[in-house]
C-alpha cells in the first residue's frame, strides 16, 4: 500500500537503536529522506545511511542545542521538514522508592522524555505548518498506568501524551497533525539489554533476567498475545500515522501493547 510518503522529509530522535533505528528503517524503505538524531549513532544507523537517503546525526537531545542543530541539519541537507517523530525516551528503576528519585534524576529523566519533545516541535513547527505536515511521539502505555517503580518515566510520558493532545488542538486547524503512540513493553534494549529494566529488577530479586522479565509483566497483568511488541511494528504504525492516508486523523493515542491493559 502507497503511503504517500514518497520524497518527504522526516526528523527521528532517538534513532540509533530499538524503536528509532526501525522507523528510520521503515521511513527509508517507503522513500523518506531521514535525518536520524542519537547521542552516539550506531552500526545499524551508519548501515541504513550508506544503504539510503538517511543522514545520521549525533547530538544530546536532553539539551536545547542538540535538538535545534538536528532540525537544522534537516534544513540544510533538505530544505525543511515534514514529518517529525519523537523518540527519545530513558527508563531508569526506582526499586528504593520515590525518596530515592533525586531533583537530578526528575531533570535528567524530563530533559529526555519531555522537554526534547518539546524543543524538537518548537524548532520543527514553522516548516511542518508550512508544509502541512504531521508529528508523531512515542509516549507509553505508563502514560496512563502508573507504576511506582518508575515514577518519574510515568510521570514524564503521561505530560508528553498530555503535550501532544493539547498541541493537536492548536496546530490541527494550520494543517498539522499531531498523534501518540503508547507501546507496551518492547523487545528493545530498554527492557532485554544488561542494565536494562528486566536485568536491574532481576539483580534486586535475586532471579536471572528472563525469571524477572515475566514477573514484571505478569504483576501488571499479562500479555493477551504472550509476547513482547517488536520494534518494527511501532514503526510500521509510526509510518501509518505520518502519511496521507491517515490525513483526517489528528489527536489520537494509539496502543500496541499485545493486550496488556485490560481495561476500556
Amino acid at each position: 500500500m502507497d503511503m504517500q510518503l514518497q520524497n518527504k522529509v522526516a526528523v527521528v530522535t532517538g534513532a540509533s537503536r530499538g524503536i528509532g533505528l526501525a522507523a528510520v528503517r521503515a521511513r527509508a524503505e517507503e522513500g523518506v529522506e531521514v535525518v536520524a538524531g542519537s547521542r552516539k549513532g550506531s552500526a545499524g544507523l551508519d548501515t541504513l545511511a550508506a544503504q539510503y537517503d538517511v543522514l545520521a546525526v549525533t547530538g544530546d537531545l536532553s539539551t536545547a542545542q542538540g535538538v535545534e542543530d538536528l532540525v537544522a541539519a534537516a534544513h540544510e541537507r533538505f530544505g525543511g521538514v515534514d514529518i517529525l517523530v519523537n523518540n527519545v525516551g530513558v527508563l531508569t528503576p526506582r526499586l528504593g522508592g520515590v525518596l530515592s528519585v533525586t531533583d537530578e534524576d526528575w531533570t535528567a529523566t524530563l530533559n529526555a522524555n519531555l522537554f526534547s519533545a518539546i524543543r524538537a516541535v518548537r524548532a520543527a513547527l514553522p516548516s511542518l505548518i508550512e508544509r502541512k505536515g504531521a508529528i508523531v511521539t512515542v509516549s507509553s502505555v505508563n502514560a496512563f498506568l502508573p507504576d511506582p517503580g518508575i515514577i518519574d518515566y510515568t510521570v514524564s510520558k503521561a505530560a508528553l501524551t498530555n503535550f501532544s493532545k493539547a498541541l493537536s488542538k492548536e496546530v490541527g486547524p494550520q494543517g498539522v497533525r499531531v498523534n501518540t503512540i503508547s507501546p507496551g513493553p518492547v523487545e528493545t534494549d530498554m527492557w532485554l539489554a544488561e542494565g536494562g529494566m528486566a536485568a536491574t529488577v532481576g539483580d534486586a530479586m535475586g532471579v536471572d533476567k528472563e525469571t524477572a522479565r515475566e514477573q514484571i509483566v505478569g504483576s501488571l497483568g499479562g500479555f493477551a498475545t504472550g509476547r513482547f511488541t517488536r520494534p518494527d511494528e511501532v514503526a510500521d504504525l509510526i509510518v501509518m500515522l505520518a502519511g496521507g492516508r491517515t490525513s483526517n486523523i489528528t489527536g489520537a493515542d494509539f496502543v500496541i501493547d499485545g493486550g496488556l491493559i485490560k481495561t476500556l
